[in-house]
Parts: structure tokens; C-alpha cells; sequence
């Protein structure tokens, strides 16, 4: 009978306040990663792939709710309680340009290039400011003068070179052809949106919706939509990047991180924060995935327990 390691995970401290959200970076070109968090403290942290913090980004004024990568980890974009965006420098912490918005911003995106910002919020508008322009005024995203959606646009990503996509409390996701800032085409769920995340490697979005939550492909083609009703209400998913045989989940009714396979069956119920756990996201290598919480830490937890990487040593045979 083998022994199945118990899942030990790494702790990372220094938020003082919940958790908000976790993005990690891609690859990048000698196999390790980043992993940002945002936070109700206001200080974004910017973590190495095993999970020691690099520093802290400051700046913002109020609750940050949303904190992105650029694909080459050079660059941060975050969005506050403050009402701004911010772009930071990864490597000096500097704050490089500042976006005033009239109400708070949930949520963000970094084009591939670098070249351009999403945000969206409680105005309900989705704007996109250019980079190489940051004293120019955004343009909205929809018709002129109309929100973009009908309640707080909770989550924006960029999808390949021109193609945005916001999903809202009106449970609708859009998709926006980000040349001509119109939409192009819509997907309705009955409950508010609560988290979209894009899994780059797999082309899928990954929402939450009341109990559902649906692996969607991030550019409307033929492929159909994975949906699932679980016996929850999700605050977050990620799905495994390589694998795609499973996803995991946090939310609000209790402490737990939750394994899932693709058909919905529970796999592991991981314990060890003290408060809901609000956002989850695996890793680029699909070897560790990461859970944030009201508690106002962030625990690694390894996909395969016992196999050493990173800062764990490594315990094959669980003893």
C-alpha cells in the first residue's frame, strides 16, 4: 500500500489584510516564474517562484484589487480602492505612470506587447489607455456614453493581440475587438460573475458564477464550453496548465482549498488558512498553486506532494 505524502504547504506572510488576488507570471526563459498578490493593505508583493518575496510595490492609497504581470515580468499593472491603475517597474519598485479613474478599480490587464492597459470597475466601464501615450486620455470600450456593463466590471484579460475580454455583475462576459473598441459577442450566466481568470496554456477562461464554474474558450470558435455545478459557490478556479485534468478552488463558506477533477468529483480538500480563501491560481509549470485568504496569507501548495522543487526537500516515501 503506498503512502500518499501529506500536502505541507509553504506559507507566505507579510500581507497584513485579506488577500484580494494571485497572478503569476509565464515562464520565463530560464524555467522560473513570479507570482504578485494584491491586497486590502494597499502593497502589492512581488514573489520568486519559491515563494520569497522580492519586495513590495508602494504606492497605492486604498484596498489593491487586482495585480497583473507583463509576460516578460517586467512590468505590473494593479488597480485600487484608490481609484487608480498604476504601471510599476518590477526591478526598481517604481511607480511609472498612474491612471485616475472616478470610482474604484477591480481589475486589470497588460497587453503581450506592453503596450497598452485594460481596467475596468465600479464605473461599470472598460477603458484601455496606451503605454507609449500615458498622458492621453482611455477610450471605453461600447458605444459613447454608455457603461460597458450593467454592474461592476469584476475581471478584464487580454487575449492574444487585439481581442479583451470583461466579465460583470450582470453576469455577462464580453468580447471586445480591441482595433475598433466595439463589441463582438456576449455569453450570459445567470448569477453575478465573481472571477475570470485566462489559463494561457490551456486558451480557456476559467469563471466562477454562483455554483458554477466554466472552462470557456478565450476566443469564441467551435470548441464548446466545460461547465460544472458544484455543491458550492466558488470564489475563484484555476485549472491545471498542463495536465487540464483538474482545477482548484477557494471560497467564502469556509477554509478550504479545494482539488476537483475535470468532471466535477472532489479530489482533495487541502486545510490550513484561518478565513475564506478568495483566490487560487496554479502555476505556468502546473507544480505548485497558490491560495489567498481573508487571513491575509498566501500558502503554496505542491501538485505532487514529496516531490522536491523549490523550497520543499523533497519526502517521496511520506515517511
Amino acid at each position: 500500500m503506498s503512502i500518499h505524502p501529506k500536502p505541507v504547504p509553504l506559507v507566505a506572510p507579510g500581507h497584513t489584510r485579506p488577500v484580494t488576488h494571485l497572478s503569476f507570471s509565464p515562464l520565463q526563459d530560464d524555467g522560473t516564474y513570479l507570482l504578485v498578490s494584491s491586497c486590502k493593505d494597499g502593497n502589492p508583493m512581488l514573489r520568486e517562484w519559491t515563494g520569497d518575496w522580492i519586495g513590495t510595490f508602494l504606492g497605492h492609497k486604498g484596498a489593491v484589487w487586482s495585480t497583473k504581470l507583463s509576460p516578460d515580468a517586467s512590468r505590473a499593472a494593479s488597480g485600487s480602492a484608490d481609484f487608480t491603475a498604476k504601471i510599476w517597474d518590477t526591478y526598481s519598485g517604481d511607480v511609472l505612470h498612474s491612471f485616475p479613474h472616478n470610482h474604484i478599480v477591480r481589475t486589470v490587464a497588460i497587453s503581450p506587447t506592453c503596450s497598452h492597459l485594460l481596467t475596468g470597475g465600479q464605473e461599470k466601464k472598460v477603458r484601455i489607455f496606451d503605454l507609449t501615450r500615458p498622458d492621453a486620455d482611455a477610450d471605453f470600450l461600447g458605444d459613447v456614453g454608455l457603461p460597458s456593463h450593467d454592474g461592476t466590471v469584476k475581471s478584464v484579460v487580454w487575449v492574444g493581440e487585439h481581442t479583451g475580454v470583461s466579465a460583470g455583475e450582470d453576469g455577462i462576459i464580453k468580447w471586445w475587438d480591441l482595433r475598433t473598441r466595439k463589441l463582438t459577442t456576449t455569453m450570459t450566466f445567470p448569477n453575478p460573475i465573481t472571477s475570470m481568470e485566462l489559463s494561457p496554456q490551456t486558451k480557456r477562461l476559467v469563471v466562477t458564477s454562483g455554483k458554477t464554474v466554466a472552462f470557456i474558450p478565450a476566443l469564441p470558435s467551435g470548441t464548446p464550453t466545460h461547465s460544472l455545478n458544484l455543491a458550492y459557490s466558488p470564489s475563484s478556479a484555476s485549472v491545471h496548465p498542463i495536465l487540464q485534468d483538474r482545477f482548484v478552488t477557494g471560497n467564502l463558506g469556509d477554509e478550504w482549498v479545494r482539488v476537483h477533477g475535470m468532471d466535477g468529483e472532489e479530489r482533495e480538500i487541502l486545510k490550513g488558512h484561518h478565513g475564506p480563501v478568495h483566490c487560487v491560481e496554479f502555476s505556468p509549470d502546473g507544480e505548485v498553486y497558490a491560495s489567498g485568504s481573508e487571513d491575509g496569507t498566501i500558502r503554496l501548495w505542491q501538485t505532487t506532494p514529496g516531490k522536491a522543487y523549490g523550497l520543499w526537500q523533497g519526502n517521496a516515501n511520506g515517511g
